[in-house]
């Protein structure tokens, strides 16, 4: 099956991909005309013709009209496909001066061209202002077309003809949902989205039938990565299946489809890398998600760039629940998270939106950017044991392993107490507190009950890391003790105003 689909695949290939470099004429240097839209201009001896190019994919239905709106302007109308062959020439039609083509079937995708001229060109004597206008008027329902969101297609599902093939373009994060629903016959209708990734073919999603009904729906369907992905219209059992009967296609964009607008297809964001997007009424909140290791420290910002916005950012963990956020600490209006230190390894999510949400009224462009402080603990001495705030580890003193080493990090102005407890044996324990540097800051032999040690509510001088090391006493002339003990840490106050979360 999926050798056949990759064989289709190139045979949809050269109708549906735009032929690029086959012709002399730069496209990309003319004017483009967009759908619905009114061109205006004037033909006359200095400017004889004029060209406009405009994109069309396979299957669509055009419509393309050019009248005369001024002088004695007698126009010509002329459409080349993406080779630069003419596939339209129209002069006078219909007993008028306008030149208009009511309904050009698009065989290839690709850039087409218009020229705008009058009758005799540059040999010719009329003069005057036009009108120009392009419309996509349907779709056709062949295999092999190319559809947009809110298309449908009426076909019919045969034993001759067993399975359509249709192609879209989507863009990362979209979300879309497609439905084949039997309109005649038996037909129990079964639909396939396939992806084509190095020359691989993937079926993204399939399904045969919807609950409580034959119909065919891929609802929700997000976009992993923009370009062309091909739906395939079937029947249960495909080409071996019996049932036959017509059938309509429909594909449509959800609401809230696009990258950013939902958790399920948040923009990743990097480190270093700015983004650029938008608030509005309709969309409220953006969505940013990135991957990080614990104790990693991160700065957000999220900073105005046109209209009335009032920033605000929220940082959540997988589950999207809030760890931290922020309104002004920015400059002006703007937020600020400064140096987060991650809890634990995995996924967060950034949420750019703006004050009070979607009951807010302010709106505009806004950047977002994310910085790397790297990771509290790189560069710490390979033999420490981390240790949290009220946790407890244990180990042990003897002739072999003469101390123990623990590492910490902490906020200036927490309030901390350790203690370091004998387990068993005749251990006399000492514990001293060491900066990031080694040097010592504080130390205790017996601050605790029966020669137990206890360092009792120190103040850490500054934020970053200490070391915490165990060892026994030593005495002059004394035998040295052995045994095992619990080392402690609690944190008995924290700075009220601390701005980076305890991990």
């Amino acid at each position: 099956m999926f050798s056949r689909l990759i064989v289709i695949f190139i045979v949809l290939w050269i109708g549906i991909v735009p032929l690029i470099g086959q012709d002399d004429t730069d496209d990309s240097a003319l004017p483009t005309i967009a759908y619905g839209e009114v061109i205006s201009g004037r033909i006359d001896n200095f400017t004889p013709s004029e060209a406009y190019s405009f994109e069309a994919l396979r299957g669509d239905f055009i419509e393309v009209r050019l009248r005369p709106t001024g002088g004695n302007l007698d126009p010509v109308l002329t459409v080349l496909d993406p080779n630069g062959r003419a596939i339209v020439s129209r002069d006078d039609t219909r007993g008028t001066l306008e030149a208009y083509e009511d309904a050009l079937l698009i065989q290839e995708s690709g850039i087409y061209t218009i020229i705008v001229a009058r009758f005799g060109y540059g040999l010719g004597s009329t003069v005057g202002e036009y009108e120009l206008t392009v419309e996509r008027i349907g779709n056709s329902s062949a295999s092999g077309s190319a559809l947009r969101y809110a298309d449908t297609v009426l076909n019919t599902i045969s034993n001759s003809d067993p399975e359509y093939f249709y192609s879209f373009r989507a863009n990362e994060g979209d979300i879309v949902n497609i439905v084949m629903e039997r309109r005649s016959g038996d037909l129990d209708p079964k639909l396939q989205i396939v992806h084509i990734v190095e020359g691989q073919a993937l079926v993204l999603a399939e399904n045969d039938d919807a609950p409580g009904v034959l119909d065919a729906r891929i609802e929700a369907l997000i976009i992993p990565a923009t370009g062309t992905y091909y739906i395939i219209a079937t029947r249960f059992g495909q080409e071996a299946g019996p049932s036959t009967g017509n059938f309509i296609l429909t594909l449509e964009e959800t609401a809230n489809s696009g990258l950013a607008n939902t958790p399920q297809t948040a923009r990743t964001i990097r480190p270093g890398v700015v983004v650029e997007n938008e608030i509005t009424d309709d969309n409220y909140e953006r969505f940013y998600r990135f991957e990080a290791q614990r104790d990693d420290i991160i700065t957000i910002r999220m900073e105005q760039e046109s209209g009335t916005l009032d920033t605000y950012i929220t940082l959540t963990n997988a589950g999207l629940v809030p760890l931290t956020f922020d309104d002004d600490s920015g400059a002006g209006r703007n937020s600020l998270i400064q140096d987060f230190i991650i809890p634990a390894n995995g996924t967060y999510y950034i949420i750019a939106t703006r004050f009070e949400g979607e009951a807010g009224t302010s709106r505009g462009e806004f950047t977002l950017d994310m910085e790397s402080g790297g990771n509290v603990f790189a560069g710490v001495l390979a033999r420490a044991q981390r240790i949290d705030y009220n946790l407890s580890v244990t180990g042990s003193i003897d002739d072999v392993t003469d101390e123990g080493l623990f590492v910490f990090f902490g906020q200036e102005g927490d309030v901390i107490t350790v203690t370091m407890n004998r387990g068993d044996g005749d251990l006399d324990p000492v514990l001293t507190l060491l900066d990031r540097a080694s040097r010592e800051l504080i130390r205790d032999d017996d601050g605790g009950n029966d020669l137990n040690a206890r360092i009792e509510q120190y103040t850490l001088p500054e934020t970053g890391i200490y070391y915490i090391r165990t060892e026994r006493f030593e005495g002059i002339g004394e035998q040295l003790t052995s045994g095992s003990y619990v080392l402690v840490l609690a944190l008995v106050r924290q700075q009220e105003d601390a701005e980076t979360p305890v991990p």
